[in-house]
């Protein structure tokens, strides 16, 4: 395997100094001394609640090559033996080797935003290019200002590609981090109501959002959805930081990548797509309208980047969906028969779940089964919280859900609309809800489940997985 960091380039990016024997090469980077892998440099960072400084000694006991430390922390750092770089400030050091890491880049550098779709894109985008050459990109949703620097200063200098997805859930946030990845494209997958907790008003967000467009390359190239109501505002925005070129793509006539003729399938989707207006046939291996969406925004990026679309196109007909974003699974009744379970734990905003319920609506139901949805809390609404839950009452009896699951203090809003259209089972928490549901699964019966990533409803996936047999994925 090819060194990541030499010793030399290593101390020079980060400013630091050297105690103790330095190894010449380093294979990986790590900030979390449990999932850290023998070789790595290992940053000692200081979280809101944690220090790296204080797993030190796990750090190394794991196999970390060498630690990098605060000065003010290095008297705390004598009774380990490990090998250390001091350093002024750590996540600064961080960012320092990710600054190092683009200068001697030669990949072509794509960043993705928007308030839903962004790592679905991005792994879309890190599949369909890996069939024409080496792409980098975040690991899980690492897109925050430790996640961002961290993907950054671990991309090899061979990447072909960089896929990079910046997260925010307040302003200020996107600028340091789109100037650090500093990308030659720019996506913007969608404006809608996420994190309305920490924003006025729909417009606060898309000029957060926006911020993306302040560091992008001088000759670089902006994406935007022009299916979103926001896309004038965000075309305006991007002229105002000088942007020269912006490509569009949606189901809205006249866009640089057009979707016609959309079929929404229980197991994929298919679509004319028109790019400079020629028109493709093709299929995306992942049901749903917005998968569409996602996939039309992966083409106008790669196009964006000189990538030859025959490959991606292909590639598209492959893709599955990931854990907790949309992964199916078919599992057996103990009983006898079987059913199916959606699996959109990972997260949820008032976009995505209108999306996992369109999912609900067209997944494969036995003759006698029922479509099932169960969710939880919609976090970070703020004042907005109660009139978002109540929302979904239109969505949810479009879906076909009957009858529906409800956990979480914001739902039990949604459940006194709801109960008059469909049975509701209501409780405050997962320990509670998930007997009910239990005692309700039948032959043929579809289950969706989604909520916000910190209710933890991606637990009763695992006690589903873990109560009945997979039979398929």
């Amino acid at each position: 395997m090819k060194a990541l960091w030499d010793k030399q380039a290593l101390i020079t990016a980060i400013d630091g100094y050297a105690i103790g024997d330095i190894p010449e090469t380093f294979s990986g980077i790590s900030i979390d001394s449990r999932t850290l892998i023998e070789g790595d440099i290992f940053f000692c960072i200081k979280g809101h609640h944690l220090d790296g400084h204080d797993f030190a000694v796990q750090a190394y006991e794991r196999g970390a090559a060498v630690l990098i430390v605060a000065e003010n922390r290095l008297a705390d750092m004598e009774k380990i033996s490990a090998p250390l770089i001091v350093v002024s400030d750590v996540l600064q050091a961080l960012e320092k080797l990710a600054q190092a890491a683009r200068k001697r880049s030669k990949a072509k550098i794509i960043a993705v935003t928007g308030s839903v779709g962004k790592t679905t894109t991005k792994e879309v985008l890190k599949q369909v290019l890996a069939t024409v050459g080496k792409v980098h990109a975040n690991s899980a949703s690492l897109n925050n200002h430790w996640g961002v620097p961290l993907t950054l200063a671990r991309m090899p200098v061979e990447s072909n590609y960089g896929v990079f997805e910046i997260g925010m859930n307040h302003k200020d946030e996107i600028r340091p981090l789109v100037k650090l990845v500093h990308p030659h494209v720019v996506l913007i997958t969608h404006i809608s109501a996420a994190h309305m907790g920490f924003f006025k008003n729909l417009e606060e967000i898309a000029d957060a959002k926006a911020e993306i467009f302040e560091g992008l390359d001088e000759e670089g190239i902006a994406v935007l959805n022009a299916d979103d109501d926001f896309f004038p505002y965000l075309v305006q925005k991007a002229k105002q930081c000088s942007v020269k070129r912006i490509l569009s793509f949606g189901e809205t006539k006249n866009s640089d990548y057009q979707a016609k003729d959309i079929r929404l399938l229980t197991d994929y989707s298919s679509m004319i797509v028109s790019i400079s207006g020629q028109d493709r046939a093709m299929k995306i291996g992942a049901p749903g309208r917005h998968i569409i969406q996602n996939s039309l925004a992966v083409i106008a990026a790669c196009d964006a980047i000189g990538v030859d679309l025959e490959p991606v196109l292909l590639s598209l007909s492959y893709f599955s969906p990931q854990k907790g974003r949309g992964v199916r699974y078919r599992l057996s009744l103990p009983s006898g028969g079987e059913f199916y379970l959606i699996d959109e734990s990972y997260n949820a905003n008032p976009a995505s779940m209108r999306a996992a319920l369109d999912l609900l609506a067209i997944g494969p139901v036995g003759v006698e089964g029922r479509r099932i949805a169960i969710l939880g809390d919609m976090l970070e609404l703020g004042a907005y919280s109660e009139k978002l839950h109540r929302d979904l009452v239109k969505p949810v009896y479009l879906s076909g859900a009957n009858p529906v699951f409800l956990f979480g203090e914001a739902m039990k809003f949604l459940a006194t609309d709801l109960a008059a259209y469909v049975k509701v089972h209501y409780a405050e928490n997962i320990e509670k809800i998930l007997p009910l549901i239990l005692a309700e699964i039948s032959n043929g019966d579809l289950l969706m489940i989604k909520s916000s990533h910190s209710l933890y409803s991606s637990d009763i996936v695992s006690a589903l997985l873990d109560r009945y047999k997979v039979v398929s994925l």
